[in-house]
């Protein structure tokens, strides 16, 4: 009998999972579309690799087995799978059609929506994915301000001018590497030393799991601006969660461009490029920033009505309730159990994530142990939670009791040193993703001014 939501006698059964993957062994590169998703970040011979449906906050994978979800499909689903509203909106829409050979009054009615509930949105065009967006908005910023260089801080997806920071950087020209860098966040320093006179724009997620300290985003507002660098904020996992208008409305900061997606249409692929008029004016005419599938009929759709939702729901500020709830749960817990010396739950109540302290063993074996001893108990957990609107008060309760018998295993597992024998599987990778500490500074030939 497949595994359910709750403490089951036994890992879960992974054959069909492991069937599927056997076929997709050397037909898909890397073996998945999204590295998040990828069985690397799970301990394998234990958990799950393909999920079939989802419901609420629950998912359930191809041989059967249901589990509470973390991950929330690595941020979209903001309301919850199958959301009602949601769904019924795509259906209404595929009556009339998915693509058109003009416009759709969807593209002019989602743009009202959102210059209505976003600080700074003049203006607005949509794309399929953060990495559209993103690079379309530096791209914007070198034509508007007549530089090239780029200060990134954070994660901003898989075009060349990011990835050329990172460790996965082959295939990238090094006349383009050598024109972006990274600094620190809430490091002032780093930043005021990349900062040069040719620097176009600093794009950075305005939170991630650390909050911004000593006034570190008014700071980079006002040098931007004192400087001729355009601040562009990147709101993909902060957009719709932290506040209604994101982290730009939560903060109190307006940037000069800001992008989005995940959460805007639920589970639907669509990203957004919105700020100031003078900047976006050159998609006019001089910057060319156009794809068939931006104006896709279904996702405008679902995006309309997942901000409806919202809006209605004030889902927010459930997000904020449940997932501080949560946070301080574990803290407690652990505190309890003797694990609050190695293990944090850290970041926004919307988005938290739990870290192991490398004093009691390797981090990776210790979150491997903690998300295997969870997978028999049916919850599907990578690092983060997730919250989604969906997860009940019950839901909440049962996460936390799952919490409570796993950091019980982890202090012993700690104190008897033994995490790593405890693990039924292989441990989890590192995680590709690098928001400090990482090419801090620009190349010497690059900061010359």
């Amino acid at each position: 009998m497949p595994n359910r939501v709750t403490t089951n006698p036994s890992d879960p059964e992974i054959a069909a999972s492991d069937r599927l993957w056997a076929r997709g062994d050397g037909l898909i590169p890397g073996g998945t579309q999204t590295l998040a998703k990828g069985p690397g970040q799970f301990v394998r011979g234990v958990a799950p690799k393909y999920l079939r449906r989802g419901k609420g906050a629950r998912v359930w994978d191809v041989d059967g087995n249901e589990y509470l979800d973390c991950s929330m499909g690595v941020g979209p689903l903001i309301l919850g799978y199958c959301w009602p509203a949601v769904d019924a909106a795509i259906r209404m829409q595929m009556e009339d059609g998915i693509t058109f050979s003009l416009m759709h009054p969807l593209e002019v009615e989602l743009a009202e929506q959102l210059r209505a509930l976003l600080p700074g949105a003049e203006s607005v065009r949509f794309s399929k994915t953060g990495a559209d967006v993103t690079s379309a908005a530096i791209r914007l910023a070198r034509a508007y301000t007549g530089r090239s260089r780029v200060l990134c801080c954070g994660y901003h997806g898989w075009h060349d001018w990011y990835i050329a920071v990172t460790d996965r950087h082959r295939g990238i020209p090094e006349a383009t590497a050598e024109l972006s860098h990274t600094f620190g966040y809430n490091d002032l320093p780093s930043f005021d030393e990349a900062l040069d006179g040719d620097v176009a724009a600093v794009i950075l997620e305005p939170v991630t799991f650390e909050e911004p300290q000593g006034g570190f985003l008014e700071y980079l507002r006002e040098r931007c601006r004192a400087n001729g660098t355009l601040l562009i904020f990147d709101e993909m996992w902060t957009g719709f969660r932290l506040a209604l208008g994101g982290a730009a409305a939560h903060y109190g900061i307006t940037p000069d461009l800001a992008t989005y997606s995940k959460a805007v249409a639920n589970g639907m692929p669509l990203a957004v490029l919105a700020g100031r008029a003078d900047v976006m004016s050159l998609l006019d005419r001089d910057v060319f920033f156009y794809t068939t599938f931006g104006g896709e009929a279904l996702s405008l759709a679902a995006a309309a009505a997942t901000l409806r939702e919202l809006e209605r729901l004030q889902v927010p500020a459930r997000l904020a309730e449940v997932g501080s709830r949560i946070r301080e749960g574990i803290t407690r817990l652990a505190v309890g159990h003797g694990a609050d010396g190695f293990v944090r739950v850290i970041g926004p109540a919307c988005r938290t994530q739990v870290v192991f302290d490398p004093s009691a063993g390797p981090p990776l074996e210790l979150k491997s142990l903690a998300q295997q001893e969870l997978i028999r108990r049916g919850v599907l957990w990578s690092g983060t939670h997730n919250v989604c609107y969906a997860l009940t008060d019950a839901d909440a309760d049962y996460l936390l009791g799952a919490w409570d018998e796993v950091l019980q295993i982890l202090a012993a597992a700690v104190t008897g040193g033994q995490v790593r024998q405890s693990l039924r599987g292989e441990p989890v990778e590192p995680v590709f993703r690098r928001t400090s500490n990482f090419n801090l500074k620009p190349r010497a030939a690059a900061s010359a001014t």
